[in-house]
């Protein structure tokens, strides 16, 4: 991943963890990874769409978890924030003439591709709760 958009994600979601149901705000969630509130708000956004979170709008307002920190995996998050390959993209077009050029991208498309199964398939391993528990 190359961004840290799934850092962001876990650190939000390990917050509401131990959060224990009362709601958190944006601001809160901000100040603890020290990033703009707005940032999280729009990673909020998508942790609700994905169902991992609920939010309450308003003055009293703030955002939980929407099911057991046991049912989500870290895989599941960072499938949900995945933008683009872990390994990258090719964006060359090479010389279709030469025996490797030819084949290279799609040789790296698969190469990545099983790279990054073995990655969600290690990730699917532990659950929110198992990492959230690693913070007393």
């Amino acid at each position: 991943m190359n961004n840290g958009r799934f850092a962001i994600a876990l650190h939000i979601l390990t917050l509401l963890d131990k959060a224990n149901g009362e709601l958190l705000s944006s601001e809160y969630l901000a100040g603890s990874i020290n990033i703009n509130p707005a940032m999280v708000r729009k990673e909020l956004t998508n942790l609700r769409n994905n169902g991992f979170v609920q939010s309450k709008e308003g003055k009293n307002g703030g955002s939980s978890l929407a099911i057991s920190a046991n049912e989500i995996t870290l895989g599941a998050i960072y499938q949900s924030v995945k933008q683009i390959s872990l390994l990258g993209t090719q964006k060359n077009t090479p010389n279709p003439k030469c025996p490797v050029g030819k084949n290279i991208n799609e040789h790296l498309n698969n190469l990545y591709n099983d790279t990054e199964l073995i990655l969600i398939e290690q990730l699917n391993k532990q659950s929110l709760a198992d990492f959230s528990n690693k913070f007393n």
